[in-house]
């Protein structure tokens, strides 16, 4: 019962800050459209591949290994976080050299837009503050306390409201380029913010030894046993990710469309389409969280039945939501839409992908049940064939004169064969859990 009651009022928490986080979220959403308009927008969603791409290399997928490590209680919990942190910011180094170096590249050659300069410059210098606040919220994640992260959560979100309320629209006026690549600059000030949050929630009575911080070959190991699988992982979709735009605006050129209709139409599909679409995510990433260190301590015990349960738990939350979401949407997407954003935009393609959407809602709670289990090499096998498949359809579709549907088409293929591979594994890891 103990263990019940620590996974449901983890999730609880974490789901109560979660809708609390996304109405913020959705306001300053809104009050940032209607302030910057579709060109902004569509600028902004040209490097965000690149951004998460990166992104997910300078953490390192650090929240999930520090998380199943505490939680497992396998290690000194200083010695996690000094080990974590000093390796990290090790790795945050070299992307931001490298980044500084190629930026007139991706942005000239790849992305054929060279406003994005000013904003992949600026992305790079969020990095390190954005790694060093990944490791703190992992450590509250294992030790299954999800206050700290709430809190500091919500106040992300307001500071980030305040500071787009302010000084978006002088910026604005000033010029577009430095409007779009504002928000990652908010970003650093956000993630400070946050690092001081979660801190003030450490143990005051804990009693630091150098032994403790400092960083050993032991520890290292069991971070990178774990991590390299797992980041392996999101690297390769979010290398999909990052060629998504490239291979999309070539080919759409390449077939005869402006660069004004992709600029706009893919920011729709951004900034509208997925936005609404995603709106349960924040529940999903709840329950994932939830999941990672209670499968993890039950696997560690050996017990089966537990580890089973709480996954099909998962399971039933998540296909509740994401089915009633879906419907919500085929029926009033239009008027959601409108009255969010005021725009018909991405209409469309809401309407053809929301019946899918219930599997993409438990992708992420099968994937966390897999890394729970040491499985983060099987997750990476099926990133990459998903990967594959996603870029060679939308390739295909780009070059039959559909438009953005062939981005579209690519997503739902993409979905399809992700799922099924992973619920395959799933059943069959399963079955093996159940053998004495």
């Amino acid at each position: 019962m103990k263990h019940r009651n620590v996974f449901i009022e983890s999730t609880i928490i974490l789901i109560l800050g979660g809708i609390i986080t996304k109405i913020l979220g959705f306001i300053i959403r809104i009050i940032y459209t209607r302030i910057v308009g579709a060109e902004v927008l569509g600028l902004y969603s040209l490097v965000m591949p690149t951004y998460s791409l990166l992104i997910t290399i300078a953490t390192l997928a650090l929240p999930t290994t520090i998380s199943k490590l505490i939680a497992e209680n396998r290690h000194n919990n200083l010695k996690i976080l000094s080990t974590s942190t000093i390796l990290i910011m090790s790795i945050n180094a070299i992307v931001v050299i490298l980044m500084l170096i190629f930026a007139p590249f991706i942005a000239n050659n790849l992305l054929h837009e060279e406003r994005c300069y000013i904003l992949i410059v600026a992305m790079s210098f969020t990095f390190p503050i954005i790694s060093i606040s990944s490791i703190v919220k992992g450590y509250f994640y294992g030790k299954q306390n999800m206050i700290p992260n709430v809190v500091s959560n919500i106040i992300e979100q307001i500071i980030r409201g305040i500071l787009i309320y302010l000084f978006v629209p002088k910026i604005m006026a000033k010029s577009e380029t430095l409007a779009a690549a504002s928000l990652f600059l908010f970003s650093f000030i956000e993630e400070l913010v946050s690092i001081f949050v979660n801190l003030l929630f450490i143990p005051k009575k804990i009693v630091i030894k150098k032994r403790d911080i400092i960083p050993d070959k032991y520890t290292l190991k069991n971070i990178l046993d774990i991590s390299i699988p797992t980041v392996s992982s999101r690297i390769i979709g979010n290398i999909g990710y990052f060629f998504e735009p490239i291979i999309l605006t070539n080919l759409l050129l390449l077939s005869g469309y402006s660069n004004d209709y992709i600029l706009v139409e893919y920011g729709a599909y951004n900034a509208y389409t997925m936005a609404i679409l995603t709106v349960p995510s924040f529940f999903i990433t709840a329950i994932s969280s939830s999941l990672i260190p209670e499968v993890s301590k039950h696997y560690l015990c050996q017990n089966c039945k537990q580890m089973l349960k709480r996954l099909k738990e998962a399971l039933f939350f998540s296909l509740v939501i994401g089915i009633s979401y879906s419907v919500i949407l085929m029926f009033f997407g239009k008027y959601i839409l409108n009255y969010l954003y005021n725009t018909n935009l991405g209409l469309n393609y809401i309407k053809v992908l929301a019946p899918i959407f219930p599997l993409f809602y438990i992708e992420n709670i099968l994937i966390s049940f897999l890394q729970a289990i040491n499985k983060a090499h099987i997750t990476m096998k099926i990133t990459i064939v998903g990967v594959i498949v996603k870029l060679t359809s939308l390739a295909l579709f780009s070059l039959i004169h559909v438009g953005m549907y062939a981005l579209i088409i690519s997503e739902i293929c993409n979905i399809f064969i992700v799922v099924s591979l992973n619920i395959y594994y799933v059943y069959k890891y399963s079955k093996r859990l159940q053998i004495p």
